[in-house]
Order: C-alpha cells, then structure tokens, then sequence
C-alpha cells in the first residue's frame, strides 16, 4: 500500500451525531461519546477532513457542503 492510500476503520458508529454549521457551510460526522481530540487529522484534495484517534476514524468534517449538494447557504 503506498503512503498516499492506507485502510481505517470507523470508530463507534453505534454512536454517531450530525451537525451542521451554516455559517462555516461544514457538515460534522462524530463517531463515539462526543468530541475527542484527535491525534492525527488529514485533509482531502476534495476538502474532506478526517479526524483520527488510536488509528480509527473518530470524525469526518465535509466542507462546503450545501455547494456539493446543490444547494447555496
């Protein structure tokens, strides 16, 4: 596997919350109790975030999300 692709796995999914902030147009997926500092985040080329904790994805933060939708805040 090269540096630029690797696997990990999703954090608690039997707990999730969603949210989504209209004034910075990010949605926020959490995986666990809450939020948990993450040891490692990784910013896609697509302007995805991830947040990783233990190697496992403990967050996703899409930005510009309305825009990938469709829709304009």
């Amino acid at each position: 596997m090269s540096e630029d692709r690797r696997t990990l796995v999703l954090a608690d999914i039997d707990k999730v919350w969603v949210d989504y902030d209209r004034s910075t147009d990010t949605l926020n997926i959490v995986f666990g109790e809450g939020y948990e500092e993450a040891e490692e985040a990784i910013l896609t080329e697509s302007d995805v975030g991830y947040r990783i904790r233990g190697g496992k994805v403990i967050g996703i933060t899409i930005y510009n999300f309305m825009k990938r939708i469709g829709l304009e805040v």
